[in-house]
């Protein structure tokens, strides 16, 4: 693969995607993986295109639910239009998983012979520019008080394990607002749930939230939504109806604690 310094091209879509900037809630929302769009200049990597829908390119539905949450909250989202097969932006770049050669079962031809100025174009086209945004709005909002809430979708069976909970609740070091939200998703009464699980949360598995919401001190947790159930846009609609109500009553009682 040729080095490739200015990845992005004028006819390749931006890498971010802003909603509701100044809106007026608490909560900010963000979807590492909400596109599955390959620069033109990679081809399609190598991948056949059925490879390309499945979970190992993107977060299926979650951009769907981001965007209705972001309505129904009158909440700034911010959601990244690539592949997490070009660069997975909840890793740090210099972790091999930021830019996979086997994903889950499937060889990414496009990402096995890769040169540090390959690497490091991916960052600078798609990566820095996301959280460079993150950042930034998170900047803007200093004087005022933010809850962090990072938007995922997992698969229904990985390398032949099936997972039967509807959705997850993944956190670290700071558990004040996933104690709150395991809560209020139990007391639905029919949902399975995860408390960090089907992944567990930390310094060396995830970048979003370790860097935008534990070390800013900010509350924050990271949602997992079972793909299958959010794949259409009526099961997009009705977990975003959901989680709005949720996450307004888990920032309520956050704040009262």
């Amino acid at each position: 693969m040729p080095e490739l310094h200015q990845l992005l091209t004028a006819s390749d879509p931006a890498p971010v995607r802003v909603l509701r900037e100044d809106g007026a809630s608490d909560i900010l929302l963000t979807a590492d993986h909400a596109g599955r769009l390959i620069p033109s200049a990679l081809g399609d990597l190598g991948v056949p295109p059925a490879e390309l829908q499945r979970h190992i390119a993107w977060d299926i539905g979650i951009a769907g639910v981001t965007e209705r949450l972001s309505e129904l909250l009158d909440a700034t989202a911010v959601l990244q239009s690539y592949s997490r097969l070009v660069i997975d932006c909840n890793r740090h770049p210099s972790w091999d998983s930021a830019v996979p050669a086997i994903s889950e079962y499937t060889v990414i031809p496009g990402n096995r012979t890769l040169t540090e100025a390959d690497k490091t174009a991916r960052v600078e086209a798609v990566f820095t520019p996301y959280h460079d945004r993150i950042r930034d709005l998170l900047d803007a909002r200093a004087h005022r008080r933010t809850v962090l809430i990072a938007m995922h979708s997992f698969t229904p069976s990985f390398k032949g394990e099936s997972r039967a909970m509807q959705v997850g609740v993944l956190y670290d070091k700071d558990a004040r607002l996933a104690n709150i939200l395991l809560d209020l998703l139990r007391q639905e009464g029919d949902l399975v749930v995860g408390d960090n699980a089907p992944y567990a949360l930390g310094d060396h598995t995830d970048y979003s939230v370790p860097t935008h919401g534990h070390r800013r001190g900010l509350a924050h947790v990271e949602i997992e939504i079972r793909q299958d159930l959010i794949a259409d846009p009526e099961g997009q609609t009705g977990w975003a109806r959901r989680l709005a109500r949720l996450f307004t009553a888990a920032d309520a009682a956050l704040r009262a604690a």
